[in-house]
């Protein structure tokens, strides 16, 4: 595999010693699980709502999560404010388009979104990758139904569409960028019982974007996909929780004991497959 991956353990170093300030404009379901994740991979979780202030909040961030989890109009237009603010002083973007295919408004906010903002990294389920390319994708309500046999192919699509890192969350995890797609082994079946965990994969590769940089665009997916999986892994091994709910407890937790000096011990190229290329 031609890709010279950075340490986990130097990139969760890197978050503490100088903790990325993510400022999240993110869906009113799991807001306290989007703050939770940012804090406890290291970085400094701010929720904002008031579109008078986004220029100004987005100027102090070191990276801004767009979730369109529960969008309106006015949501919308604060989504915009806030991604088009960040584009002019160069704060890097991770857009989750929740719900992109289910209907016709969230498609049209989906797309608005993508052409008026510069985004680092979009994260969605295969569903909403496939509808961002333009093709028909089977998405219910906010989850991905449906089989998607050609989905490494359809990620490097939507990649050079949207000229962004794509993580394309299912049952494996791709990620891609325009010249080829990758899968992830991480995870746990349980990380899908419960609601918001993509809402926290979308916050975590943000506060990972935020600690390297739009450049290193790439392997803040790469780590923040893997560590995220890896600590889903961790939570069910714990053998402290009885159900879903108590599971996403123990997930938040197994996220913050996740450090360094752990971390470092980790073996990305063991998680990482090379499965299509341009």
């Amino acid at each position: 595999m031609d890709l010279d991956l950075v340490s986990p353990g130097d990139v969760l170093a890197t978050i503490a010693e100088q903790p990325p300030l993510v400022v999240s404009y993110t869906n009113s379901v799991t807001v306290s699980e989007v703050a939770n994740t940012t804090l406890h991979w290291g970085g400094l979780p701010v929720m904002s709502e008031d579109e008078r202030e986004a220029a100004d909040m987005v100027g102090i961030a070191s990276a801004c999560l767009l979730n369109m989890g529960t969008v309106n109009q006015r949501v919308e237009e604060r989504m915009v404010t806030a991604g088009r603010a960040a584009s002019r002083q160069g704060v890097p973007v991770s857009f989750d388009p929740v719900g992109a295919g289910a209907t016709p408004m969230r498609s049209r906010v989906a797309d608005r979104i993508v052409d008026e903002v510069d985004i680092s990294i979009v994260k969605g389920n295969y569903g909403e990758i496939t509808a961002l390319t333009g093709n028909d994708a089977e998405v219910r309500g906010v989850e991905s139904v449906g089989e998607y046999t050609e989905i490494a192919e359809t990620a490097i699509a939507c990649a050079r569409k949207v000229d962004a890192v794509v993580v394309a969350s299912g049952e494996k995890d791709i990620i891609a960028n325009q010249d080829a797609a990758y899968e992830v082994s991480a995870g746990h079946e349980m990380m899908g019982r419960f609601v918001g965990s993509g809402c926290m994969l979308g916050v975590t590769l943000a506060t990972f974007l935020g600690g390297l940089g739009d450049p290193a665009a790439l392997q803040a997916a790469i780590n923040g996909t893997a560590l995220f999986g890896i600590a889903g892994e961790g939570a069910a091994a714990d053998g402290s929780w009885n159900g879903p709910a108590s599971y996403k407890l123990a997930f938040l937790d197994r996220i913050g004991q996740l450090d360094a000096n752990e971390a470092a011990s980790l073996e990305l190229t063991d998680r990482l497959e090379l499965i299509a290329e341009a």
